[in-house]
């Protein structure tokens, strides 16, 4: 391996884990301890914030800095990496959303804090002219990226959280994964104080910090995380619950909105559907992504908004 080559292995390792124990570093590099020191400091004398500790302990770990050498990007670029990055994250494309929390956790941690203030200052940007209900909400994009290190690390958290009734609580708990369901951003944790499993929603979460208190990660309830909050969603209010009759055989609707709803077979070609959601974007979505003709009977909103939203679409398409 080239020496640039293990210097690219070297700060993709520093990136994925807060703290790195010097033989453990070597090993996963296949180098030797002298070796590793050199390329280290190589990288230190370009400006790149790695910090050494020696003895007991000791290792090697990024850390944040008064400039981006990693990055190679002035504050104007950070500013403008981190913004693009959540508005992936807030996007309806869950793959790629999970991998710009973690690019962002990843930028975050080596920002200086002025950067971080300009960030948080322009964090209005990032919400496009359809509005918020488009995207899920951040409102503070340093406790976000808290959580995803802390997930990384897997490293307790301490917070303040408000219900959805607006109740507040201090929760301790061990976070294991950040995702991205029906628009919005959750915690997926351990609570300690509760000894059972809860999801957070992200936006509801305030003044998050790490304890430093390390957990062996617990195997999740299902091993796709997306499923797991999609489950807890349904067992929980919701805002709406939209009720509509689907022109298709239950079995083919079922596995398209699987997690999304319930679906009972009327005969062998419709099925009725119920939708838990949020946003009534959210349902009119999932019912129109079918691909099959149905009618929505319920709640009276979810009629209106389908019917406001088939005569935009229907002015959209007339020509002048």
């Amino acid at each position: 391996m080239s020496t640039s080559t293990r210097a690219l292995d070297l700060l993709g390792l520093l990136q994925s884990r807060r703290h790195w124990p010097g033989t453990e570093l070597a090993r996963r590099l296949n180098v030797s301890q002298r070796t590793l020191r050199r390329d280290v400091n190589g990288l230190q004398q370009l400006g790149y914030p790695i910090i050494t500790t020696r003895g007991t302990g000791g290792g090697y770990q990024l850390s944040a800095g008064a400039s981006l050498p990693p990055l190679v990007l002035s504050e104007d670029e950070a500013a403008a990496t981190v913004l693009g990055l959540k508005e992936i994250a807030t996007g309806a494309h869950p793959s790629s959303a999970e991998a710009a929390v973690s690019a962002m956790a990843k930028i975050v941690q080596v920002l200086p804090p002025r950067i971080r203030g300009r960030i948080d200052s322009l964090r209005a940007v990032a919400v496009p002219a359809g509005g918020p209900g488009n995207r899920a909400a951040i409102g503070d994009i340093t406790a976000l990226t808290t959580l995803a290190l802390a997930c990384r690390d897997a490293d307790t958290v301490e917070f303040a959280y408000s219900s959805r009734a607006g109740e507040p609580s201090r929760r301790t708990a061990q976070p294991h994964r950040i995702v991205n369901v029906e628009n919005r951003i959750y915690l997926v944790a351990w609570d300690l104080d509760r000894a059972d499993w809860r999801t957070f929603r992200v936006d509801r979460i305030t003044e998050p910090h790490r304890t430093g208190n390390r957990f062996a990660p617990r195997r999740l309830p299902d091993d796709d995380p997306v499923a797991f909050v999609r489950a807890q969603l349904g067992v929980l209010p919701s805002r709406h619950r939209v009720h509509a009759t689907v022109q298709a055989p239950a079995e083919r609707i079922r596995a398209e909105i699987v997690h999304y709803g319930t679906v009972e077979p009327l005969d062998d070609t419709s099925c009725e559907v119920h939708i838990a959601a949020e946003s009534l974007d959210w349902a009119a979505f999932c019912l129109v992504a079918i691909g099959a003709p149905f009618v929505v009977h319920s709640p009276p909103e979810a009629i209106a908004y389908m019917r406001a939203w088939g005569r935009g679409l229907l002015d959209a398409t007339e020509s002048g």
